[in-house]
């Protein structure tokens, strides 16, 4: 079965794009299978992997509507057991149209059920920066949801209110979803920084990823030239960090799956 993890977080510009791409390529690289969906609107995955949302004719917007499937619109990224199932600007206007059909948050999950089983390790799933229709399907789909932070003050008040929707989202629809933060663009050097990131592992304890994804210019160049950063530059430091995470969401998803088993033993 495959594990899938959602990564959001109602603020924008946290790093979530770069760090779904990040990590399905750090996961790639160890030999899993991964397919990357991209539900933002902005189509920014899309993009960072090298495809023109402007001349693609399926996207996910065919899957979430019932037009199509996921394998169907899904294409492979050049690099080894790395597919994304793109987006455009079409996204928007789907958003709007969800809301009018009946139990539209479990389009995404039931698209997720069809895949073939073993067919793929890992789905990422890129939310947009908004409470909407698309992120409700990402929640309703996932088991994990990683949050991007950064160590300031605007985004750690943003923070709570996405806290909040996944436990007000657990209790309705989906009880098996947990969080973990995931603190990027971290700067050691910066006062205000090292105060936040204490300030975050007191309040949310356990929930705290380990891995620590600090500043670096090449996270921002690799999307330009489509490719993640295990690829682009696989020496960075970015590179290393975001290995470092693969192993630890990897070892994570293997602990909530054997509670899985353990309940339904």
């Amino acid at each position: 079965m495959s594990a899938t993890i959602a990564i959001g977080h109602q603020k924008g510009g946290v790093a979530k794009t770069t760090t779904c791409l990040s990590l399905g390529g750090a996961l790639a690289e160890m030999g899993h299978n991964v397919l990357l969906i991209d539900l933002d609107p902005q189509a920014n995955l899309t993009l960072s992997l090298g495809l023109d949302p402007g001349r693609l004719w399926r996207t996910v917007v065919d899957v979430l509507l019932g037009n199509d499937s996921l394998v169907g619109i899904s294409r492979e990224s050049g690099i080894l057991g790395l597919d994304i199932a793109p987006a455009n600007q079409e996204l928007a206007l789907a958003d709007k149209v969800l809301y009018t059909r009946p139990d539209y948050q479990y389009r995404l999950r039931e698209a997720l059920d069809h895949i073939y089983p073993g067919l793929y390790d890992y789905i990422l799933l890129d939310c947009p920066p908004a409470l909407s229709p698309l992120t409700l399907n990402a929640l309703t789909a996932a088991r994990l949801t990683i949050i991007p932070v950064q160590c300031d003050a605007y985004a750690a008040q943003s923070l709570q209110k996405t806290v909040d929707l996944i436990a007000q989202l657990g209790e309705r629809c989906n009880p098996a979803l947990t969080y973990r933060l995931l603190v990027t663009m971290y700067d050691q050097r910066n006062k205000i920084s090292r105060i936040i990131l204490e300030e975050l592992q007191r309040q949310y304890g356990p929930h705290l990823l380990r891995t620590l994804i600090q500043i670096d210019t090449k996270l921002r160049e690799s999307p330009r030239y489509g490719k993640p950063i295990t690829v682009y530059a696989p020496r960075s430091r970015g590179a290393q960090q975001y290995r470092a995470l693969a192993q630890e969401v990897k070892d994570l998803m293997d602990g909530l799956a054997g509670q899985n088993e353990g309940n339904n033993g």
